[in-house]
């Protein structure tokens, strides 16, 4: 039976952090997990050295900051995650590797946080430690640029839940987990595709047919997953480049959560895959990379 029993949310304070938890406690009715705050204070940078400071002063700076922290930490998000049970940690070191050794350690089920960026360019722009937690985590992570956007509704519910297969190896894994997430939240799923974009050069043969080709053949093998894994969710495919045409639809089926995939593959490319970061960036709506 799916469940999410240990959630890892990481806080900065922020407004961001508010409209995550309020797409979280929306879940309430069908998840009831142990909800763990964590803070994590990266050691202090000086501009100057230790010495010139005086291990008296270092001492007294970094007991306020800690102390600080502690407070911010005590009642943060108690009105937005009335609903769970909450636990707050306070930790020190490197945020994004702090954040993926606690989440292993703890067996956590989803770590939800949101990105990182400011102004116009905004929406392109995923936080470095949002980016290397998506990169080195070994659970499903929720995150979104529209965050601190959810609004403060009594009836914010998750309807629509759609499940992105590129139709490689862990798209079984990712409609699995997408339909099941789908069924504990009662939500409709569908199933979105992006096929290649094949245009001729001028003067160059190219199949005239080569969408509907196309087409049918993901068809075909979603059909082949969806009988795997026993779903029976609207297939929506397009032709052009992922990213876009993902978000495209998601938008034009007011899509509430997307599920994506991240690869396996350990070393230099991480686990995440190529359009995973793109997809993040440009969504309308929250995304769970798995």
């Amino acid at each position: 039976m799916f469940s999410l029993n240990k959630v890892i949310f990481p806080v900065d304070f922020s407004n961001r952090c508010r409209g995550a938890a309020r797409l979280l406690d929306s879940l309430h009715e069908n998840f009831r997990p142990v909800v763990t705050l964590i803070h994590v204070l990266p050691p202090p940078h000086f501009e100057y050295s230790m010495a010139d400071l005086g291990g008296g002063l270092v001492q007294e700076y970094t007991a306020a900051r800690t102390e600080q922290a502690r407070k911010d930490l005590e009642y943060f998000l108690d009105e937005e995650l009335k609903h769970y049970q909450l636990k707050r940690v306070l930790l020190e070191g490197d945020p994004a590797r702090k954040i993926v050794e606690f989440a292993h350690n703890e067996g956590a089920d989803l770590i939800v946080m949101p990105t990182h960026g400011y102004g116009g360019f905004r929406r392109f722009m995923l936080g470095s430690v949002t980016a290397k937690v998506l990169h080195d985590a070994d659970c499903p992570v929720l995150t979104g640029v529209h965050m601190e956007e959810v609004a403060e509704a009594d009836n914010l519910k998750v309807r629509n839940v759609a499940a992105c297969l590129d139709l490689g190896p862990a798209s079984e894994k990712v409609l699995r987990w997408a339909s099941e997430f789908a069924a504990a939240c009662k939500a409709r799923l569908t199933i979105f595709h992006a096929t290649p974009s094949v245009e001729g050069l001028a003067g160059e043969y190219f199949e005239p047919n080569w969408r509907e080709r196309f087409a049918s053949e993901a068809s075909a093998r979603i059909a082949d997953l969806q009988k795997l894994v026993g779903t029976d969710g609207k297939v929506v495919v397009d032709a052009g480049d992922v990213s876009r045409v993902t978000c495209q639809l998601a938008k034009q089926n007011h899509t509430d959560v997307m599920v994506i995939g991240r690869g396996s593959t350990s070393g230099v490319f991480g686990r995440i895959r190529a359009h995973a970061y793109s997809i993040i960036r440009q969504s309308p709506c929250p995304v769970i990379s798995v």
